[in-house]
C-alpha cells in the first residue's frame, strides 16, 4: 500500500462458511447522516427531522447486503481516513464482512447527508462529500487481494476520480488475468452526467454484467423506455441487470430483454441504499450458482425489505455499550 495502512486482518474475519465462493466488493465506505423530514425542506429557517449517523457507501452497502444474504464469503476493500476506521471496520465485521480499510492519513471518511422526504414515498436527495473514498490508487492494488475470489464488483463511484480510475483498470487487469467475472453498478446518474457516457462506457469494457437503475440505463443509453435501453446495453456488456424499483426488474442479454422480474410489495420509509441491497443480494445468489432471473428475483426481495429499513444496509444489533464507544465523532448511530 501506498498511503496508510490497512484496518482489519486475516485473524478478524465474520464470515459465515465459503463453500458458495467468495464475493470481493471494491468501493466507497461511507458516513450516512440520514435527515427524515416531512414535505419540502423550508428555506432559510428550520425543518424539522429525525436524524441518524450511519454506515453506508455504495460499496460497503452492497457487501453487507451480500453477506446478510448469504450464500458465501463476502470481502470488502475500501478507502477510509483515520477518524472513522475504526467504527467503520466494525461495523463491516457484526454484517459478516470481511474488512479491509486502506486508511487514508490526509482526507476525513466521505460523508453523504441523506434527505429523505417522507411524504413522497421516501425518495431521498443526497449530499456527497467523497473523502477518502475515491482516493484508492493503484498502488492499493494486489492481485493477492484475488487469491480465492469466485466474483468481483465493482462500484462505479470508483470512476469518478482519476487516481480510483486507474485503481479500477490495475483491478479489472488482474481480474482478466484470473478468469474471475467482474460486475459493476454505474451508481449516479449525475455523476456519470459528470463523466460523459462514451468515456463511461470505454472504461466498463469487458465486464461481464453491469447493474444500471432506470435512469442510469437510459442516460447511458439516450433512450427513453428502460427496456429498450437494458438491451440496448446488453450489446456492449454481456449481462445488464436494471434496477426499476417499485417497477422490479429487467434482465437483459444480447441484445433482448430475457426476463422481467415483478416487484416485491413494500411500505417504503428510507429508499436509501435499495439498490445497493438488490445487487448484494443478486450477487451473493450468483455465488450459490444460481442463475441471473433467480438472482435478479433475490434482488427484488432485499430491494423491498432496504425500503422498509432506515439507512442503507441490512439491520445489525450491537452491544449498546460498544457502539457508544466506536461511534464516530459527533455520531450516535
Amino acid at each position: 500500500m501506498s498511503v496508510g495502512s490497512v484496518a482489519g486482518g486475516e485473524g478478524e474475519a465474520a464470515c459465515v462458511g465459503s463453500s458458495d465462493g467468495t464475493l470481493l466488493v471494491v468501493g466507497d465506505v461511507i458516513t450516512d447522516i440520514v435527515a427524515r423530514h416531512q414535505g419540502p425542506l423550508a428555506a432559510r429557517t428550520d425543518t424539522v427531522a429525525a436524524i441518524r449517523t450511519l454506515p453506508g457507501g455504495a460499496g460497503a452497502n452492497v457487501a453487507c447486503w451480500a453477506a446478510h444474504w448469504g450464500g458465501g464469503e463476502v470481502r470488502l476493500l475500501g478507502r477510509v481516513g483515520a477518524d472513522a476506521a475504526a467504527w467503520h471496520e466494525r461495523e463491516l465485521t457484526a454484517c459478516g464482512v470481511r474488512p479491509a480499510l486502506v486508511v487514508d492519513p490526509d482526507a476525513p471518511t466521505g460523508t453523504v447527508i441523506s434527505l429523505v422526504d417522507t411524504s413522497a414515498a421516501a425518495e431521498r436527495t443526497l449530499v456527497t462529500d467523497s473523502g477518502a473514498s475515491l482516493r484508492l490508487t493503484p498502488d492499493d492494488w494486489s492481485d493477492t487481494f484475488l487469491d480465492g475470489v469466485t466474483r468481483l464488483h465493482l462500484s462505479g463511484y470508483l470512476l469518478f476520480s482519476a487516481g480510483s480510475r486507474a485503481f479500477v483498470e490495475r483491478a479489472l487487469e488482474g481480474a482478466r488475468a484470473r478468469g474471475v467475472p467482474v460486475s459493476l453498478d454505474p451508481a449516479s446518474a449525475g455523476f456519470l452526467v459528470a463523466l460523459g457516457v462514451d468515456r463511461f462506457l470505454t472504461l466498463v469494457e469487458g465486464i461481464d454484467v453491469l447493474l444500471p437503475s432506470r435512469d442510469e440505463a437510459c442516460l447511458l443509453t439516450g433512450l427513453p423506455d428502460a427496456e429498450d435501453a437494458a438491451a440496448k446495453l446488453s450489446r456492449h456488456v454481456p449481462l445488464v441487470v436494471t434496477k426499476l424499483g417499485a417497477d422490479g426488474a429487467l434482465v437483459a442479454r444480447s441484445g433482448t430483454v430475457s426476463a422481467r422480474i415483478p416487484a416485491v410489495p413494500a411500505t417504503p420509509t428510507d429508499t436509501t441504499g435499495a439498490g445497493d441491497a438488490f445487487t448484494g443480494a443478486f450477487l451473493a445468489t450468483l455465488l450459490t450458482g444460481a442463475g441471473p432471473e433467480d438472482a435478479a428475483r433475490e434482488g427484488c426481495r432485499a430491494g423491498a425489505r432496504a425500503v422498509e429499513t432506515v439507512g442503507g444496509r441490512p439491520p445489525v444489533t450491537h452491544p449498546p455499550a460498544q457502539h457508544r464507544r466506536d461511534a464516530p465523532p459527533g455520531g450516535h448511530g
